[in-house]
């Protein structure tokens, strides 16, 4: 079985993509694809992991997860599809000894010894460090962003770093990546990988995220573009998608203010330059998929 793992990251998605994968589930699973409910499996699965700190999986660990978790044989499943903002850690820790999610390696490592019959896959969505920080920050308990921060410099911060060390860890695992600033543009892609599909393949959602930040007007005379061109490819339609957003744009959807003190401006250019930067360092990243606009 395949094992997708999808791990956030914190404050990017806000569980929409599992959301829509669970509005194609009766669909997936006549292509033995399952997409669980959360509540199946997420408590389990980070006991699970947490458990394998201190000693080596029970021989029937896995076995004993995945009926808890699925209600039908997980034999008559080729792939099962598992999402979890805290797979790696809890928002209060995602920073720590001047790192972005210090135990992620740790954490997948294990993942793999759960799941050692199987084939495992991360898929994680990344997002500007100068807007998620201060957003996963919102949703700490901590009373300061200094005290968040950890000691931690933004600027030496790179999501490039945290794949390296998972690579290290696991040397095979496949990663798909994409930015979060992305995803209105490519939601429908990121979705079809998830759950096995082929680039193109129908499914419901696609536009869900495009739709929050177009006009409704917009969005009608997008849906009416697709129907007058029904073979339209991929990359062609995410350039009619940025060709409607210039014109149609909810301004308030896609604007962002930071409100960090001592940021200035231009410290949150140069932020956004090293993120951009640190694109291209991932996006030729062995076994690394980035899916991109």
């Amino acid at each position: 079985m395949k094992v997708i793992l999808h791990a956030g990251a914190h404050a990017t998605d806000g569980g929409k993509l599992l959301r829509c994968l669970l509005r194609n589930a009766d669909d997936l699973r006549a292509r033995a694809v399952t997409v669980p409910g959360p509540s199946r499996y997420r408590q389990l699965l980070s006991g699970s992991l947490n458990a394998l700190d201190k000693a080596d999986p029970a021989p029937d660990a896995r076995d004993i997860l995945l009926e808890n978790i699925l209600s039908e044989d997980p034999d008559s499943f080729g792939r099962i599809v598992l999402s979890h903002d805290h797979l790696f850690c809890v928002p209060k820790i995602a920073l720590g000894s001047g790192r972005m999610y210090p135990r992620a390696d740790e954490r997948m490592r294990n993942a793999a010894r759960l799941f050692e019959t199987d084939q495992i896959e991360l898929f994680i969505g990344i997002r500007n460090p100068a807007t998620w920080l201060p957003a996963v920050y919102a949703e700490t308990p901590h009373q300061s962003f200094d005290s968040f921060l950890n000691g931690t410099e933004p600027a030496y911060l790179r999501w490039s770093e945290v794949i390296e060390r998972i690579q290290i860890a696991l040397p095979d695992l496949p990663i798909t990546v994409w930015c979060n600033e992305d995803s209105p543009l490519i939601w429908g892609e990121i979705l079809r990988a998830m759950a096995g599909l082929p680039s193109g393949a129908k499914i419901a959602g696609a536009f869900d995220l495009l739709s929050r930040i177009m006009s409704e007007e917009g969005m009608r005379r997008f849906r009416a573009f697709l129907h007058e061109h029904p073979g339209i490819s991929e990359p062609h339609k995410r350039k009619v998608m940025i060709a409607f957003l210039d014109k149609y744009a909810l301004d308030e959807a896609v604007e962002e203010e930071l409100d960090i003190p001592g940021w200035t401006n231009e410290y949150v250019d140069a932020l956004t330059d090293l993120y951009e930067r640190d694109i291209e360092i991932i996006a030729n990243m062995r076994n690394v998929t980035l899916i991109a606009a």
